[in-house]
């Protein structure tokens, strides 16, 4: 199979809600769409995001069900989860400073020293602020600091929750297209009940799910009409 460049799987990928129930998937090539997701960029290279595969028939029903059996879940021959996962910002941070120190042996540490404070002072002291109070008072101080100088002000929990949504839909996004790409429909959802579901996936309570993505081969009523976006001219400025 020839795969499609990235504008033809841009253009192919439509979000199917009935699939073909007699065309399976490939587990592995999906697996492999999953790979490609965590290339995606994310916020200061953290990752925090986990993607869980589900193909077993028993698991893909109950997953199904706390979708409200939308016929996007119900047919689908697998489910990709793409999970938020702030609560692991201090692994990811150690990961991130062990690889700077293992890519620079020998190397003049004067010219890693601004990478290493970054990623161990000031990115700790802005996710300390996923505790509710200290990104309240890091928020103020914030405020207070930016009347006089140029200042990054999305420090509450609420703002790196967005922060964790953003990085992990962007990693959706390189998976649904990477699918596309060799031929196989998907069909992000967020319409599922996040305590059963976190519950089935066996999630800690800090863990978010950010979408439940169906996956298959499309049926030709799986595609809801033709494609509609408003107006390029009406999103579009040039600045």
């Amino acid at each position: 199979m020839i795969e499609k460049t990235v504008s033809e799987a841009i253009n192919f990928r439509r979000s199917v809600r009935v699939y073909d129930i007699e065309k399976p998937i490939d587990t592995e090539r999906v697996k492999k769409c999953i790979e490609q997701a965590t290339l995606a960029p994310t916020s200061s290279n953290l990752q925090l995001w986990e993607f869980y595969h589900v193909h077993t028939k028993h698991l893909l029903k109950e997953v199904a069900q706390v979708c409200y059996n939308q016929p996007a879940a119900k047919t689908a021959q697998e489910l990709v989860i793409p999970v938020v996962r702030l609560d692991l910002w201090q692994q990811r941070i150690a990961a991130n400073v062990d690889f700077i120190k293992s890519a620079n042996v020998g190397k003049d540490e004067n010219k890693i020293k601004g990478a290493l404070e970054y990623y161990q002072k000031i990115i700790p002291q802005l996710y300390r602020g996923t505790q509710k109070i200290k990104g309240f008072v890091h928020s103020l101080k914030s405020n207070w600091n930016g009347r006089k100088k140029v200042t990054y002000r999305e420090v509450k929990a609420s703002d790196l929750r967005v922060v964790g949504h953003k990085s992990t839909a962007l990693a959706a996004q390189n998976f649904m297209v990477s699918m596309a790409a060799i031929g196989y429909d998907t069909c992000p959802m967020e319409g599922f009940d996040s305590v059963r579901l976190k519950a089935l996936l066996k999630l800690p309570k800090s863990a978010e799910v950010s979408m439940v993505i169906g996956c298959g081969i499309r049926k030709p009523e799986g595609v809801y009409g033709k494609r509609f976006r408003v107006p390029f001219e009406e999103v579009y400025f040039k600045v």
